[in-house]
């Protein structure tokens, strides 16, 4: 069953979805956004600096669900629910897993680049990366999959909440202080890059917000969508269409600066359920959630792109977390909806979803993808 139980814990949930849908602005697409929507992560920044990640990972296990093999470099997990991915270290067993010999394997820094997706948003907050308003968690993908490489030590951790590409060649202001461009990071002895990038710049935080606060006008419609495409133009889908090109450049920079590394760019997984909603307990219409699933899409298929052209491996997160979107019960879902049942920030992946993500990554390096 999903979260449309209808219990006494309903009536604080939707007060707490109120209060804070009416504190958000109708900011437009485009805007930096808090937390993502259906393909929206927080970026994250870079600090150039090493850190070294020390914390347990959730116990949780891999996906199995299908992928669609994508054509050359792009290397999502292909039909293999019968194919095993390499275990992520979880508190039960801190160090025993490898993703073995391959393109993950070797010497050199392991480099977390890109947005709240990669950082992983205070789940929980690691105290010890800086700036600490980038939120870097200490059970992030990126910290399971160096964890699993026997490689903790050689994480160097930049993704920062709220990065865009510019991000990337820019600082970026966060909370606390600015993080450095996060390219700054990569050097020519990088063995492996990660990267989640795209959600901060299509604005989609304040488009849940925007579609949470509308959702209240028209309950059975898709008040949403008609304002994001008034006037015959599709804002996010506008969006989407100019950040392809800005993850191509983003990525080839990242091969010039790091010419010897392996690239991986995931993609975003299963934000919306496949259909209907769990309005009110995350208060965006049915058809909204249609909707803003569809722009999704659309941006992981650009992400897909972008990766096939540079040579980068692209990891299909999608696919495999379908079902456990925020509206699947607790402990089913991998992203966590208006009021987080775990410890992450609204809109972002849990625990769960992170080991998920980790898995695929290290099922693709031990695949040589």
């Amino acid at each position: 069953m999903r979260h449309r139980r209808w219990r006494a814990t309903s009536v604080a949930i939707l007060a707490g979805a109120l209060v804070a849908v009416a504190g958000c602005s109708a900011a437009s697409p485009g805007a930096s956004h808090p937390r993502k929507v259906s393909a929206q992560p927080a970026a994250f920044t870079a600090t150039g600096a090493r850190q070294q990640a020390s914390a347990s990972a959730s116990a949780t296990p891999s996906p199995n669900a299908a992928n669609t093999a994508s054509p050359a470099s792009t290397a999502s997990p292909s039909n293999t629910a019968a194919s095993p991915s390499p275990a992520v270290p979880t508190a039960d067993s801190p160090a025993s897993a490898s993703a073995g010999p391959g393109p993950g394997a070797g010497t050199g820094p392991i480099v977390a680049l890109g947005d709240s997706y990669t950082a992983g948003d205070m789940l929980p907050l690691d105290r010890t990366a800086q700036p600490l308003g980038c939120l870097r968690s200490t059970r992030s993908y990126p910290v399971l999959v160096a964890r699993a490489l026997h490689a903790a030590r050689d994480l160097i951790d930049v993704a920062c909440t709220g990065a865009g590409w510019k991000a990337m060649t820019t600082a970026e202001h966060t909370s606390t202080r600015d993080n450095p461009p996060q390219f700054a990071a990569l050097t020519s002895g990088t063995r492996l890059a990660l990267l989640t990038l795209g959600g901060d710049d299509l604005g989609f935080m304040n488009t849940l917000k925007l579609c949470m606060k509308l959702s209240w006008t028209k309950p059975w419609g898709s008040p949403c969508r008609q304002r994001l495409t008034a006037g015959g133009t599709d804002q996010l889908a506008a969006l989407i269409a100019a950040e392809g090109p800005r993850i191509t450049t983003a990525l080839t920079q990242i091969h010039a600066q790091a010419p010897n590394a392996k690239v991986v760019l995931v993609g975003y997984p299963d934000m919306f359920p496949q259909r209907d909603s769990c309005w009110p307990v995350v208060p965006i219409t049915a058809g909204d959630i249609a909707y803003l699933r569809g722009i999704e899409l659309q941006l992981n298929a650009a992400l897909r792109a972008s990766a096939q052209a540079t040579g980068a491996t692209f990891i299909d997160a999608y696919t495999p977390s379908i079902g456990h979107d925020f509206c699947a019960d607790g402990d089913t879902r991998y992203v966590e909806g208006l009021v987080p049942g775990s410890l992450t920030a609204p809109f972002h992946l849990n625990a769960r979803g992170h080991s998920a993500v980790a898995s695929l990554i290290l099922a693709a390096l031990t695949r040589g993808a």
